[in-house]
């Protein structure tokens, strides 16, 4: 990305919300720029949309989710390489983007958020006048 629009943040106990200071996963983003804003893709499988919480305050955008992993009734795990029940990411937003106007989809466990930039920050064709 060239303009460094959107930089993940370390995520610290004050930036987390309230009760969420438990250790969480950070699931891997992939941010895609385009001449109208950026795109993020987050693999967050096992998320449900109702134990998702995607927010923007001031210029933080922040991912928040729990991880469910159902187990087959009278089954039982044995062994589990996931610890963790939650992923936790935030970005610092840059003042070309407009987060008024961000959308997101969950689509089998991967979320893309769609940030256009704001409108001052587009680009635009100038008409050249002949003198």
């Amino acid at each position: 990305m060239t303009n460094q629009e959107v930089t993940p943040r370390t995520e610290t106990a004050a930036a987390a919300p309230a009760g969420r200071n438990e250790p969480a996963l950070l699931p891997p983003v992939d941010v895609i720029e385009d001449a109208t804003g950026i795109t993020l893709y987050a693999d967050l499988p096992g998320v449900p949309k109702d134990k998702l919480n995607l927010r923007v305050e001031g210029d933080t955008l922040s991912i928040d989710a729990e991880l469910v992993l159902p187990v087959p009734q009278g089954m039982e795990a044995t062994h589990a390489e996931v610890q963790l029940a939650r992923y936790r990411r935030a970005f610092t937003l840059s003042k070309e983007l407009d987060p008024a106007k961000v959308s997101a989809e969950l689509n089998q466990g991967v979320l893309r958020v769609r940030i256009p930039k704001a409108e001052h920050a587009q680009p635009r064709r100038i008409e050249v006048q002949v003198g």
